[in-house]
């Protein structure tokens, strides 16, 4: 499955989930380096690692973390570590009791109520994933409080009460239910993924999470490569949670201010600039670890229908703020969609995962800006 996860009420809709590519969650256990469990701070001043798994199935990658321990329930659900939206959002399958998940919403009554130490309020609504009404899917649930562990043995953090969307049905355009656990996904984005009617909302997990003294909320991802891809998936402690004054300062990251949008947070878009075959156009830009193998450009003096770059073609992507990178569209490597943004209603370019093989992403949460290196 393709996934662009959505940034609400911005007059477009970043998820596209196009199953005529495939990607499917491997089951089984993971290939991890021994790394000791550490504790929920490191030595005072010092950034704290965590990491994910790097997946490759049938020639999708992915990027899944590990959600061990919801409320008073131990699990082991893989999650999709996403940049492009921000918040988590989990399935209720093997969380709650069967007796209170229907297709129709959780079973309880009054404002709220409390299972295995899990708060789910009455306050629901759904999360639309889709390009247009034929990849249109919804996910349905309600806001729900817990204490979750993310990560495993490899190294974990526990944020307190975190708000969260639990969901009990996702659907696709003709209705049918996806499997239980289809649309797992932790959003590191400081997006909104959803506002509630009580104005209460989620977002990345990490803006919950302290670093401890002298550090600032935050984390960066450093460059993957492309060595540590596997079909179980290879443990890679590649994020590090809380900044230093070096990462904002002389690290070496362009920085760039993020907007405040009503009911949406800090969505991680930027200002930019994308060139190919001599021509260039001024677009929003996201870098979306959940996206893969497309690239997204949404070019205003495109005439065709949307249609694949040429295999060999050169496109440098710019920020307003200095950042450069660049690639060569191929079919396995770098497939590059184009598309006219308002034959589309988008506006957004979609940098996928392959950005993230080459390139460092910083996300300052107290400061709210990103940063991005060239590796």
């Amino acid at each position: 499955m393709l996934n662009h996860y959505p940034i609400r009420n911005l007059g477009f809709i970043l998820c596209a989930v196009l199953f005529s590519f495939g990607c499917k969650k491997e089951s089984g256990s993971k290939t991890a380096a021994l790394v000791p469990v550490v504790p929920q701070y490191n030595t005072p001043g010092q950034p704290y690692q965590l990491g994910f798994y790097e997946v490759e199935s049938k020639g999708i990658k992915e990027l899944q973390t590990i959600v061990s321990k919801v409320g008073d329930k131990p699990v082991n659900f893989e999650m999709t570590f996403d940049t492009g939206s921000g918040g988590l959002v989990l399935d209720a399958q093997g969380i709650l009791p069967t007796s209170m998940i229907s297709t129709t919403g959780f079973a309880f009554s009054g404002d709220s109520t409390t299972v295995n130490g899990i708060t789910i309020t009455n306050q629901t609504t759904f999360i639309s994933y889709g390009a247009d009404n034929s990849t249109l899917s919804k996910v349905f649930g309600n806001l729900a409080y817990a204490d979750v562990m993310i990560g495993d043995n490899n190294g974990n953090i526990t944020i307190r009460r975190l708000p969260f969307f639990l969901y009990y049905k996702a659907i696709d355009a003709s209705g049918t239910v996806y499997p239980a656990h289809k649309f797992d996904v932790m959003g590191v984005s400081s997006a909104y993924d959803v506002t509630f009617a009580n104005k209460a909302y989620i977002t990345s997990p990490f803006f919950y999470f302290d670093p401890g003294p002298g550090l600032t909320r935050g984390f960066k991802i450093a460059a993957l490569g492309m060595d540590n891809f596997s079909a179980h998936g290879t443990y890679v402690p590649a994020v590090t949670l809380g900044l230093t004054a070096d990462d904002l300062g002389s690290g070496g990251f362009k920085m760039m201010p993020l907007v405040q949008v009503d009911d949406d947070g800090y969505a991680t878009m930027v200002q930019g600039t994308v060139g190919y075959n001599n021509k260039n156009f001024s677009t929003s830009l996201i870098f979306d670890s959940g996206t893969y193998p497309y690239y997204y450009l949404e070019d205003p003096n495109w005439t065709d229908t949307p249609g694949l770059l040429k295999p060999g073609t050169h496109v440098q992507v710019s920020t307003d703020a200095g950042f450069t990178f660049s690639y060569i569209a191929t079919p396995n490597m770098n497939p590059t969609m184009v598309e006219n943004p308002a034959s589309v209603k988008g506006s957004v370019s979609v940098i996928s995962l392959n950005f993230f093989l080459h390139n460092e992403y910083l996300l300052d949460f107290d400061h709210h800006q990103l940063g991005l290196k060239n590796d």
